[in-house]
């Protein structure tokens, strides 16, 4: 089912009460159910216990993919969209697995851009580490709270746009707060790959869950992607890891709108990639992450370089501008010696500060 295809629900939402304790008791709730409850929240009709509640209960149980579907839906319907004809390519994650490592996707996405792949990073500031997305590009000069116009700009000039989830996502204010206070992840944070504003359906989704992994290759079947890899490392990474072994689940959709799944571990060394320690990837504030950013982009060698280059190269993959990971490799280290990668960010830059101006971009 594509999102936009979501059917009308006819639901009377039971209540919180009855809500919290069906998931205390381990029951799933329905599509209706799900979509209805997450429609109280987006629409801050529910209390601050009553969200702690219900995201606590429901991460302890387990979130099905009925209920996440539902969840994608009801959210990208509050959300402000991004208008792009052609394809676009997200590599956001789930973030939260508190390993404090360099902006690795962001960095991937910037690389994918010099590589001539159109991105639409969806991201927002940290949460589990010192650095998100918003704040490493902030760092950079680049303008995170663009509005849509601004954004499908950046796409065509810069073939990288951000979008900032707070602006793209003003409902979510509602509950920002309680997962602050929370302090663990919670379905929000898996939500966040498959509620990408401009609809991308190319995603590599790197996750810090391993037990969402089906669930989540299941969503995204469900919600139209036409081709994704969900990865997550042996060491905790919610990327595809140097240090040791990635799981990956690769969902492929031909011509005829068949899905075929493809799950399998993966070696960097099968592709000529030197083992790291996770130590050599740990990453620090946003000014730290942002001078990292930028030394890989110059092309100095090294651990950072290499796991930036390795997710890359599978999100050219998903993107179907490499046959395989290793002609993904090889189209990411181009992306940098050409310089390729480093014009996008410098292009990005310059196309969201002129932008910026409010008769123009927001």
């Amino acid at each position: 089912m594509e999102l936009s295809d979501s059917p009308q629900i006819d639901f009377n939402f039971p209540g919180w009460p009855e809500t919290i304790f069906t998931l205390t008791r381990r029951g799933d709730l329905s599509y209706a159910w799900a979509h209805s409850a997450m429609v109280e929240i987006l629409s801050a009709r529910a209390n601050e216990m009553e969200m702690s509640a219900f995201l606590a209960a429901l991460r302890t149980k387990g979130e099905t993919i009925e209920e996440m579907s539902a969840f994608a839906d009801s959210m990208l319907s509050f959300a402000t969209k991004v208008d792009f004809e052609g394809e676009v390519v997200d590599t956001c994650g789930t973030g939260g697995d508190k390993k404090g490592t360099i902006n690795v996707s962001t960095t991937a996405a910037l690389i994918l851009a010099g590589a001539g792949v159109t991105v639409c990073k969806h991201g927002g500031r940290a949460s589990s580490s010192l650095s998100g997305s918003a704040d490493v590009l902030e760092h950079l000069g680049v303008v995170i709270d663009l509005g849509p116009a601004g954004v499908a700009k950046c796409m065509e000039e810069a073939k990288i746009g951000f979008c900032f989830a707070p602006t793209f996502h003003p409902a979510m204010a509602n509950v920002s707060s309680v997962r602050r206070g929370l302090k663990i992840p919670t379905v929000f944070n898996f939500l966040g790959p498959l509620v990408n504003p401009a609809l991308a359906k190319r995603q590599l989704v790197g996750i810090s869950d391993p037990g969402i992994a089906e669930s989540m290759v299941g969503v995204l079947e469900r919600i139209g992607s036409h081709s994704a890899m969900v990865v997550y490392g042996d060491d905790g990474l919610d990327e595809v890891t140097t240090t040791g072994n990635s799981h990956i689940i690769q969902l492929t959709r031909d011509e005829a709108g068949k899905v075929s799944l493809e799950r399998y571990d993966f070696d960097p060394k099968s592709v000529g990639i030197k083992r790291a320690k996770l130590e050599d990837l740990t990453g620090g504030d946003a000014k730290y992450n942002a001078g990292a950013l930028v030394s890989i982009l110059e092309g100095n060698q090294g651990a950072r370089r290499d796991i930036a280059v390795l997710n890359a190269a599978c999100a050219l993959v998903v993107a179907g501008a490499a046959k395989d990971i290793e002609d993904g490799l090889d189209l990411a280290d181009r992306s940098i010696s050409s310089g390729g990668a480093k014009r996008a960010l410098e292009q990005l830059i310059e196309t969201s500060t002129r932008m910026a101006n409010p008769i123009s971009g927001r």
